[in-house]
């Protein structure tokens, strides 16, 4: 009521009343009695903008798009790194004479919450904005912001953001719209795999500057597809096929629980191929205990301190630490063999010989024997000898390491002895081969028999028999 000078002050009626975060709409007719009219806005938590439109008139204003009768935003596929969405159109968004319309759909996704209007999405990101540079003017020695838990695509116009005028007129600023059309679906890509989002379209009217929120939704991306593991059995010797095409960065897994309360077990693994190496992790629970490369040699892993171990084989490029890119070239595959067994009452490691070399002494070379020596371990092992005969042109004469003592005929095994020596400097140990043809061309080969573990093969060594004695 305004203050006349003959009924004394003006006194206040309250018309409507509201509290809340979203977009509120008040309509009635005018108040006979009153002449002015005063709305007051007070934010309750904290800082905030607020846009007031104000029609006078019957009949809806024509100043904000219209909704379609459900305005819920409808989730149509979700992937591991895209969601697509899809909603009722607006009959506010219509082309005409082939001109593009002056309304739009405008469609944000964020991390944390649904947006009740494209006021307070523009305002949270703002806050936003100002949260991670207050924490990079904390850290002077960072040179790139942290966009926190947030996509750089958040943030594509962050300058249109920071002039906040009063006015009731908000002109529509972009707050990073990912995706601007005219159509009523859209696909949201670039997103991490296994999170949560939260999806809001508005239609905003360019000229007037002013939207409209349909029903936001949230989706959760699939998270990244897990390769399988294989367990690995008690002593088992396992070929594994690597290829150097490596396809994925996970690799090929195994597990594997050794016996015994000790929970101590042997990895011995090598690949079947001299220039090919493999990337070896072991974990357990998440935490990496070990990781090294594997060649040709073979290599022994200690596991020690866990129930249950996960294996990881890793293809890497040769000569170098990096795994092989997808899409190289040289696409052969190549065999790695590898073997997981418990070793109960032991506390470390076998020893491995001083050297795989194999010795055949000239002087004691007959028409029909050979005398051969090589160095053994502490350890009471059992080594065995195979020969097999070859022609005297051949050129390969090396046995390919990675068959297997079992997987040879029996008619090449020559002997199998015990032999133990405490003194590394004089565990050497001797055997002499006969029943050969003069003049022949052998190769012998020695296997390190163990009880933990693949058998150790020595290098080949070929011996021509004399032809005459």
């Amino acid at each position: 009521m305004p203050e006349v000078w003959w009924r004394g002050s003006g006194r206040e009626v309250r018309i409507y009343t509201y509290t809340g975060n979203a977009v509120d709409t008040y309509t009635g007719p005018a108040y006979a009695p009153a002449s002015i009219y005063i709305l007051r806005l007070k934010s309750n938590e904290q800082d905030t903008q607020v846009s007031a439109y104000l029609h006078e008139g019957p009949g809806p204003s024509g100043a904000f798009p219209e909704l379609p009768s459900d305005p819920r935003v409808h989730t149509l596929g979700v992937g591991m790194t895209s969601v697509t969405l899809n909603w009722a159109p607006s009959s506010s968004v219509v082309v005409k004479d082939g001109h593009r319309p002056h309304h739009e759909y405008c469609i944000l996704v964020n991390h944390k919450h649904n947006y009740r209007s494209l006021c307070s999405a523009r305002e949270g990101i703002r806050k936003e904005i100002q949260s991670v540079q207050k924490r990079q003017r904390r850290d002077k020695q960072s040179k790139e912001i942290v966009w926190a838990t947030l996509k750089d695509w958040w943030w594509r116009q962050p300058d249109a953001l920071e002039n906040r005028e009063s006015s009731t007129t908000d002109k529509f600023e972009d707050p990073g719209c990912v995706c601007r059309d005219i159509e009523s679906v859209c696909t949201v890509s670039d997103l991490l795999p296994d999170t949560q989002y939260y999806f809001d379209v508005f239609v905003v009217d360019r000229v007037n500057g002013t939207s409209a929120a349909y029903t936001g939704t949230f989706a959760r991306t699939h998270e990244e597809a897990r390769p399988a593991v294989t367990y690995l059995r008690e002593g088992q010797v396992k070929w594994v096929t690597l290829s150097k095409d490596a396809s994925s960065l996970q690799g090929d897994q195994f597990q594997f629980k050794p016996r015994g309360w000790q929970q101590n077990g042997l990895l011995t693994l090598h690949t079947c191929n001299s220039t090919s190496k493999v990337k070896v992790t072991v974990s357990s629970k998440g935490r990496t205990l070990t990781s090294q490369e594997v060649g040709h040699q073979l290599a022994q892993i200690w596991l020690h301190g866990a129930p249950s171990y996960l294996i990881q084989l890793q293809a890497l490029a040769p000569g170098s630490s990096s795994t092989i890119p997808k899409g190289d070239s040289s696409k052969s595959k190549f065999w790695l063999k590898m073997q997981a067994s418990s070793a109960y009452h032991r506390r470390a490691v076998p020893v491995f010989p001083a050297t795989l070399q194999i010795k055949s002494f000239n002087k004691l070379r007959t028409c029909n024997s050979v005398t051969l020596a090589w160095m053994g371990t502490e350890e009471r092992s059992l080594y065995c000898v195979y020969r097999r005969q070859i022609p005297l042109d051949s050129k390969h004469t090396s046995t390919d390491h990675c068959i297997d003592p079992e997987s040879r005929p029996a008619n090449e095994r020559v002997l199998c002895k015990y032999f133990q020596e405490l003194n590394p400097r004089r565990a050497v140990t001797t055997a002499v081969i006969g029943e050969l043809e003069p003049g022949m061309l052998y190769v012998f080969d020695v296997y390190l028999m163990r009880r933990w573990g693949l058998p150790i093969k020595y290098h080949s060594k070929t011996v021509r028999t004399r032809s005459e004695c």
